[in-house]
C-alpha cells in the first residue's frame, strides 16, 4: 500500500487547506497521522488515489513524498496486535513507526517495517491479513 508523507509548516489552516485541496479533487483520506515539531509537521495518509493526490498537492505547492507501507488487518479485540507483533519480532522485523484505526470488527494497523518483503512473509506465514487498498 502506498503512503503519502506531507511537510507541513505550523502555521493556524495549514491541515485545513490540505484537507480542502483533497476534498476538492474528490480525493479521500482514508487514514492518517500527524507528527509534529516546532517548526513543521508531517502528515503521513491513506488516501483514495495516490497518484491524482500527489499531483494535486505539489500544484498547490506541498511538499509531498510517496512511501511503500503494510496495513495489517487484524480482528479488533484484545491481545490480537500483540500477537501479530511479536511474529514480526521473531522475524526480526523492525517498525519504524505505526497508526491505527478501526473498521467494525477489524482493527487496520499502518506500519513501516524495516523490510517490507519479509514483512508481507511473515504475515502470510501466519495467516495474518493485509490489506492492499480501501
Amino acid at each position: 500500500m502506498k503512503q503519502l508523507s506531507v511537510f507541513l509548516e505550523n502555521k493556524t489552516g495549514r491541515i485545513n487547506e490540505l484537507a480542502k485541496t483533497l476534498g476538492k479533487a474528490g480525493i479521500n483520506m482514508m487514514a492518517f497521522s500527524m507528527a509534529e515539531t516546532s517548526d513543521f509537521g508531517i502528515l503521513r495518509l491513506i488516501v483514495s488515489d495516490v497518484d491524482k493526490a500527489v499531483e494535486v498537492l505539489r500544484s498547490n505547492s506541498f511538499a509531498v513524498t510517496v512511501t511503500e507501507v503494510v496495513c495489517i488487518s487484524c480482528p479488533n479485540e484484545a491481545g490480537a496486535l500483540s500477537g501479530v507483533l511479536e511474529q514480526l519480532a521473531k522475524n526480526d522485523i523492525f517498525i519504524e513507526y505505526m497508526y491505527a484505526f478501526s473498521e467494525n470488527d477489524s482493527a487496520n494497523v499502518v506500519i513501516l517495517p524495516n523490510n517490507i518483503e519479509k514483512c508481507v512473509a511473515t504475515l502470510k506465514e501466519c495467516n495474518c491479513g493485509i490489506k492492499e487498498n480501501f
